[in-house]
């Protein structure tokens, strides 16, 4: 899988789809909450990245003024 903001997303909607599906194991179930809280940190950690650069595009825009 690659790492982006989008493909991480896409896995952590099928985990969850996974584990809401009643029939889940239990051993199953672990593994996957361990991959969605990984995941989630990827998340958030490309979205501070993503504000980090935008603030600095506008940080940029307003010393052009």
């Amino acid at each position: 899988m690659k790492d982006t903001y989008k493909d991480s997303m896409s896995r952590l909607t099928e985990i969850i789809e996974r584990i809401e599906d009643e029939n889940v194991d239990v051993d199953e179930l672990s593994a996957h909450v361990k991959e969605a809280v990984k995941l989630i940190k990827t998340c958030k950690e490309k979205i501070e990245k993503a504000e980090l650069e935008v603030k600095k595009v506008v940080e940029d825009l307003d010393k052009d003024k």
